[in-house]
């Protein structure tokens, strides 16, 4: 866990995609500062392993492609502690091809999960962020919500899409106590990851060690992945209050791959 101090003692935060990976270590790290946590995934076994060690936290199966789903979280987490003060939008998923061969449905459907469901909790959530005059929504995007990279067409569309939504929510939520940001971290040490190197191996015909030293690592300075916790710990600093003059913006952990 970090070491970072950060009490969140009496916040009701919602994180998707919370069964692996990055959702995973920000459910957990928000949990451990205090927070009560609904944690939001389509893979409910795992969902639920994940939330049964957690104090105060709670889990329910979700797909962010739904417009029910969504709402059906932030009724419960309204019922249950007054509503969401701390949304963490970071459910997502890829899919790698060629643009002329990329499968339309799943086109649609990354957008549906990572950009429409980001919009549709945060469209649900934030009046009652507004009638408390706090709220956190940090949208987990990635460096790939800056820059583009080959046959990732989906993932790209989104992730540039949602921090068009984080920027402009900002502007609206300034006034009403209610900070908004995104978080771009470069790869991270997920599952999703993993499975990434197997598809770009076989897109661009390589290996899969090549693919984690030419494509992943290359542009990089910092020559590794991120691990989970380190996203986590930079989440916990944007729900804090010493963040509160942080809003609209792309907060980049991205092992120097911007700064060429």
């Amino acid at each position: 866990m970090s070491s970072i101090s950060v009490d969140l003692s009496g916040k009701a935060a919602l994180v998707t995609g919370a069964a692996s990976g990055i959702g995973r270590a920000i459910a957990e790290d928000l949990a451990s500062r205090g927070a009560r946590v609904l944690l939001a995934d389509i893979d409910e076994p795992a969902l639920r392993s994940v939330a049964a060690p957690l104090r105060d936290a709670v889990a329910q199966r979700a797909d962010m492609s739904s417009r029910d789903d969504c709402r059906a979280l932030v009724e419960r987490a309204r019922r249950a502690w007054g509503g969401v003060d701390i949304l963490v939008n970071n459910a997502g998923l890829q899919e790698v091809s060629p643009i002329e061969d990329f499968p339309e449905d799943r086109w649609e459907h990354l957008v549906r999960v990572m950009l429409i469901g980001a919009f549709l909790l945060t469209k649900y959530a934030i009046p009652d962020m507004y009638r408390k005059r706090w709220g956190r929504i940090v949208n987990i995007s990635s460096l790939h919500g800056l820059v583009a990279s080959p046959y990732k067409s989906a993932y790209v569309s989104a992730k540039h899409g949602l921090m068009g939504l984080t920027k402009t929510v900002a502007l609206e939520a300034a006034d009403k106590g209610v900070t908004v940001n995104a978080v771009c971290p470069s790869y991270v040490r997920t599952p999703l990851v993993e499975k990434q190197i197997a598809d770009q191996a076989r897109v661009n015909k390589m290996s899969e060690e090549e693919v984690i030293e030419k494509i992943m690592l290359a542009p990089a300075a910092i020559k590794r992945l991120l691990e989970p916790s380190e996203v986590a710990a930079y989440v916990a600093f944007l729900c804090s209050d010493e963040a509160s003059g942080i809003t609209g913006s792309a907060q980049l952990i991205d092992m120097g791959w911007t700064a060429r």
